[in-house]
């Protein structure tokens, strides 16, 4: 016997709701309230009901997908991000498509091309690096940055960057450390220049003095850590802690001077930003700053929907709360022998 198709009646007597309940659900679940969500999903996979997704997007003249723009899609720092991100855009009915903006020559022309290219309702990009000027294109499709910004009204989801690297100089002084050095991102990045500023900051609020030859240029990845792990081997005055502007740049230089028998925290004490999820399982432990990244993509999208829904280009900006995760990569300094 064939088993009876399931209707949307049926989901709303198993969620105890109204089938009004069950289709704003379906399609805005941002709206609505998180047990209400729980409730209206759990009836959908016990009854088997499914939308049918392609006829829905016709009548309402939508491609049913978000296209989510990475500048390096296999950095382990996005997956928490995408996890919140699919939290929400699957209920909705909404696909996912996910690029690389730096997989090709000329990362704005690829940008331009989602932009005008139809095959999505709207965007996530999590690039600022791309020129603000590729967003000037006439009835392009909402677009919402998730970490990083543009300097142009574009709404964003994002940490107090500056908040944070304050937070790990002003651990790092509280240890007694006076010879703190930095490890930025690449330069002309937002993030890199947003965290320099609060490092440089931190440090005149606590009284320490900056070394600009104590600052190494990285660009997020192991290999600059690593990078910055031999051009500190190779200085005759070493700062005795650093400030990382990335958990992968820390773990990169960790295990570079690990290698050459510096031990950390005894000889040099590390902080990172990110928390991304190897940092709690290395040996020692890396102390950071945490961005709750699954939230950063779960508001992202709700924010993306809401425009996607309203028609418009414009809306709030959100900023997240960030933590300070003190683990064992931070110590006192060194202490000085006598000669």
């Amino acid at each position: 016997m064939d088993r009876k198709v399931a209707t949307i009646q049926d989901v709303a007597k198993a969620a105890g709701v109204s089938t009004a309940t069950v289709s704003r659900t379906l399609s805005k679940p941002s709206v609505v309230a998180a047990t209400t969500r729980e409730a209206v999903l759990s009836a959908v996979a016990e009854t088997g009901y499914r939308v049918n997704a392609t006829a829905s997007n016709l009548r309402r003249q939508r491609t049913g997908s978000v296209i989510v723009l990475l500048p390096n899609i296999a950095n382990p720092f996005f997956s928490q991000i995408l996890a919140g991100l699919a939290s929400i855009l699957t209920p909705a009915q909404y696909g996912m498509l996910i690029a690389d903006t730096q997989a090709g020559p000329d990362p704005d022309q690829r940008f331009r091309h989602y932009l005008t290219s139809g095959q999505a309702d709207g965007i996530v990009l999590l690039d600022g690096s791309l020129a603000p000027d590729a967003l000037d294109i006439p009835g392009r499709p909402p677009v919402v940055m998730a970490c990083e910004w543009m300097t142009r009204d574009l709404p964003s989801v994002r940490v107090e960057n500056g908040k944070g690297a304050a937070m790990a100089v002003g651990h790092l002084a509280r240890l007694g450390h006076r010879a703190i050095g930095h490890v930025t991102g690449p330069r002309g990045n937002l993030l890199t220049e947003t965290r320099l500023e609060g490092f440089r900051e931190a440090l005149t609020s606590v009284g320490v003095p900056m070394r600009p030859d104590w600052i190494l240029e990285g660009d997020f990845s192991m290999d600059s850590g690593a990078a910055a792990a031999r051009a500190w081997l190779d200085m005759t005055d070493r700062p005795t802690a650093l400030f990382f502007s990335s958990d992968e740049m820390a773990v990169g230089f960790m295990g570079a001077v690990q290698r050459e028998g510096v031990r950390v925290p005894d000889d040099v004490s590390i902080v990172g930003f990110d928390n991304i999820e190897i940092a709690q399982h290395l040996s020692p432990a890396l102390t950071t700053i945490r961005q709750p990244r699954t939230q950063i993509g779960i508001r992202a999208a709700e924010l993306l929907l809401g425009m996607i829904e309203s028609g418009t280009r414009t809306g709030p900006s959100d900023l997240i709360e960030i933590e300070f995760i003190r683990r064992d990569s931070a110590g006192p300094p060194p202490r000085k022998t006598s000669g």
